[in-house]
């Protein structure tokens, strides 16, 4: 138990410190390099500053990455791209509200995602650790179809929301990339959260050169991952059973 605490701490503040200042330079690109994944750019953006957004966004992927550490003894990439960069936005924008301060700050933002990558995987190593096999099977079969739920059901109703709530061409940008992320994902949100990058962009600039390359690597992306599962076949497949 000692062993796996130490190694845990270690290991999570190595990790979230990188993942988390990672997130903080990419505010800054391109005038510095950035080093994050634009996946949790994009979420941490559509929390728009709020710490509860921030922590409330983290907490549904925490579930999940519970039931997975507890029922297969592993760790999901959730808990370093989406719990410990917006728990560590959510802990700075407590006490202090400007974003340039706080989350666009890689030296701040680094510091607390060691922080709350050290208890975050130490808890959750601790947690698998502690649990016999037995129970272990029990509780990845209730916690598992819960963490699903919030994050097929729930989480994307919240960012289609946001866009909408963000204007009329980001809520059309988010409906129409959210609905294609869903037929050919299977989850809305990658959509969603795309679509309020574009609509944001396009409202500020316009449909300008940056935002037509975005469109056509969006579109290249979808592209390629609707023939990696098969989409387009079926989709095709589907047409041709309905025009008999």
């Amino acid at each position: 138990m000692f062993e796996v605490l130490i190694k845990s701490l270690i290991i999570g503040a190595l990790g979230g410190a990188a993942v988390a200042a990672g997130a903080a330079r990419m505010f800054h690109a391109p005038e510095i390099q950035a080093m994050g994944a634009f996946r949790t750019l994009g979420e941490i953006n559509a929390c728009k500053g709020d710490p509860v957004s921030h922590f409330s966004f983290g907490l549904g992927f925490f579930f999940n990455a519970a039931g997975s550490v507890i029922g297969a003894g592993a760790l999901t990439q959730d808990v370093l791209h989406r719990i410990v960069p917006n728990w560590a936005a959510a802990a700075l924008l407590v006490k202090n509200k400007k974003v340039e301060e706080t989350l666009y700050d890689p030296a701040r933002m680094g510091v607390m995602g060691a922080i709350i990558g050290a208890v975050v995987v130490a808890a959750l190593n601790l947690l698998a650790n502690a649990i016999p096999e037995s129970l272990a099977v029990i509780a990845s079969g209730i916690l598992s179809p819960a963490a699903n739920l919030m994050i097929n059901t729930v989480m994307p109703i919240i960012f289609w929301l946001a866009a909408l709530d963000a204007g009329k061409i980001t809520g059309i940008w988010g409906t129409v990339l959210g609905g294609l992320a869903y037929l050919i994902m299977g989850n809305a949100v990658p959509g969603c959260v795309l679509g309020i990058i574009v609509g944001q962009s396009v409202e500020d600039n316009g449909y300008n050169k940056t935002v037509k390359v975005m469109l056509a690597v969006i579109a290249a992306l979808f592209i390629v991952i609707g023939i990696g599962r098969g989409f387009w076949g079926k989709l095709i497949l589907a047409f041709s059973n309905f025009l008999g």
